[in-house]
């Protein structure tokens, strides 16, 4: 049975193929409130887990130019730059996040930023000239991961390289994975219900509140995440999984399995791919 026609099981709602539609606003709709979230240096998670670890696996990027793909408001750019990026191009569907990025980097003649659906093809800042590129907690948000690989490749120079940082696929996804106790063994456990199909999550930005913004997750197994990229022209090279930085309260009841399973459990996978050779 293919994939497509198993995750119409269990109520979720099945991947669709992309019908023509008028280019994506991404996160319009919540952007006030992801930008209130986020802010400018970014959530607890990007400021001790997700910001360093694109830059580590970036390595030197001094003098180059980059990419920023699906950056929201903007929260790698100014680490880019103290890195010694040349220039920096940051690109999101959402205009009131750009518009956000853009107030905070009025002043910064190295750093632009477009509006623009990272998985409308053809697109015109796809051109070839970006020394590196990064896109981070975004290949769940994204309906076409194929078409967003082809425009990072595209954007790329040949050998140019690219980090991708997002939720672990395998242990990460919403309403599908959850914390659970074993009281007899003492140790915190991860269950899975689902992994192996295509999933579109819908997400509230407000649970609980009677008015409430949705956006999408889409969960895709690991193989269909590397394959979109490979099968793009962009090889896999270098691998990180990333765990959280959080603990609970020592001395807690179940603190020491807590924080066993901390260790044991990735929150974010991390991906370095480079562009082949024409």
């Amino acid at each position: 049975m293919d994939r497509q026609r198993r995750s119409g099981e269990g109520g979720w709602r099945p991947k669709k193929k992309a019908a023509k539609k008028a280019p994506s606003k991404g996160w319009d709709p919540v952007a006030a409130w992801y930008d209130q979230l986020v802010g400018k240096g970014g959530s607890d998670y990007h400021q001790h887990v997700v910001l360093p670890a694109t830059l580590e696996m970036l390595g030197d990027i001094s003098g180059l130019r980059g990419l920023d793909l699906c950056c929201g408001q903007g929260v790698l750019v100014p680490e880019l730059m103290k890195a010694g990026a040349r220039e920096v191009l940051g690109v999101d569907a959402s205009p009131r996040l750009i518009e956000s990025a853009q107030r905070r980097f009025e002043r910064d003649r190295a750093v632009r930023f477009v509006v623009a659906d990272a998985c409308a093809e053809p697109s015109p800042w796809a051109d070839g000239h970006f020394d590196f590129a990064a896109c981070l907690m975004a290949v769940h948000d994204v309906p076409d991961l194929p078409a967003m690989a082809r425009n990072a490749a595209a954007a790329l120079k040949p050998g140019g390289e690219m980090v991708v940082i997002f939720m672990h696929p395998c242990f990460r996804i919403p309403r599908q994975t959850h914390w659970g106790w074993d009281e007899g063994r003492r140790l915190q456990y991860r269950r899975v219900d689902r992994y192996g199909v295509d999933l579109e999550i819908p997400i509230k930005t407000h649970p609980g509140k009677g008015e409430s913004s949705e956006t999408l997750f889409y969960h895709r197994p690991l193989a269909e995440v590397l394959n979109a990229f490979g099968q793009a022209g962009l090889a896999l090279f270098g691998c990180e999984e990333l765990y959280s930085h959080r603990r609970s309260q020592a001395g807690g009841i179940r603190s020491k399995g807590e924080h066993r399973a901390a260790r044991e459990f990735p929150m974010f996978l991390g991906l370095k791919l480079v562009r082949a050779s024409d």
